[in-house]
């Protein structure tokens, strides 16, 4: 899905057999052309991507076609639209203009399609579902196989990012997401807590335990958990003790696993590796909630509602792995 929410399969209301008459700004007569909505919408990957390359992917076309349409464009409404620099494209004052109404134009057809796709009667069609990789690759696969044996008519896309996805703008249609403060425009539930311990490799927990204020220790890179675990991170380990940084978690786990030093984890990672031992309890302060979400004007739609369902009871039943009460009994420091 590219920067406006849209693949070039959905809406075409817009298109060259519906062009609309746009005046861009009150420079002149020849800056007033019929536009359509593919040439609105080069104008602001352009501007979302900051590069001819970037929009290109973005797009679908490649770079000497998304070059041609740009000079094609400012030939049309007479003016130019973006500025060269070293940071990338800057879009002109006329450029500007030209991606506030893309916006606007794009804002109605999401919700628009929003509104539409809450109507449907039945669990089919494309569903797009969004989570933290860490969850996603411990949790999803049993999940969606199981939905999609119940529900053959529904085509799930699974997308992984540790950065939240915008359900308003249809970047996904639900999203199970860790959070205390879901948004005000999002509907749904929440299903347990998140907890998070550190972890070290069985053989070393002896040494790591009596020498954890300078035992070495794996850190986030950037962008990677949520922020409490983070400056969790900032406060407690000192800069020295990083021996490491990775952008995923499983990948955390693993180094631990394999003596690389001490980590933290949700405890449904940590817990479940043969190879690594609780450092003491979960740190309290860590606690965060798991909670399945979707956008208000897609609460009704079937198969929107049949997955939140489907998959609030299935990660419900997983509360002791992600609460970490599956270790009756935590190592004492």
């Amino acid at each position: 899905m590219d920067g406006l929410g849209l693949q070039s399969g959905r809406l075409r209301f817009l298109r060259d057999q519906r062009r609309v008459r746009y005046g861009i700004g009150n420079r002149s007569k020849a800056m007033s052309a019929d536009l359509s909505w593919d040439e609105f919408r080069l104008v602001k990957a352009i501007s979302d991507s900051r590069s001819l390359g970037r929009a290109a992917a973005v797009l679908g076309l490649n770079h000497s076609t998304v070059f041609r349409r740009l000079a094609s464009l400012e030939a049309t409404v007479g003016a130019r639209l973006f500025e060269r620099s070293r940071e990338g494209y800057e879009p002109t004052s006329a450029g500007k203009e030209m991606i506030s109404l893309a916006t606007k134009m794009a804002d109605s057809i999401v919700e628009f399609e929003r509104r539409v796709a809450g109507r449907d009667a039945k669990p089919t069609g494309q569903l797009r579902v969004t989570t933290v990789e860490a969850i996603g690759q411990h949790f999803m696969p049993a999940v969606l196989t199981q939905f999609q044996d119940q529900n053959p008519g529904v085509v799930i896309e699974l997308v992984l990012a540790d950065h939240i996805l915008n359900l308003s703008r249809r970047e996904a249609d639900v999203s199970i997401r860790m959070t205390d403060d879901p948004p005000e425009t999002l509907v749904g539930r929440r299903i347990c807590a998140v907890r998070w311990a550190t972890y070290c490799q069985h053989s070393l927990l002896a040494s790591e335990l009596s020498n954890f204020e300078s035992a070495p220790f794996i850190g986030f890179a950037e962008l990677l958990g949520h922020p409490p675990a983070r400056r969790w991170i900032e406060t407690q380990i000192r800069p020295g003790r990083i021996v490491a940084k990775a952008n995923s978690l499983h990948s955390i786990r693993e180094l631990a696993a394999r003596g690389l030093g001490v980590a933290l984890l949700p405890c449904f990672l940590g817990d479940h590796s043969p190879m690594l031992a609780r450092i003491g309890a979960p740190h309290a302060e860590l606690d965060v909630g798991l909670w399945i979400l979707t956008h208000s004007d897609l609460r009704r739609s079937a198969r929107v509602r049949a997955f939140m369902d489907f998959a609030g009871v299935e990660m419900a039943r997983q509360r002791r792995a992600l609460e970490g009460l599956d270790i009756d009994e935590s190592p004492s420091e």
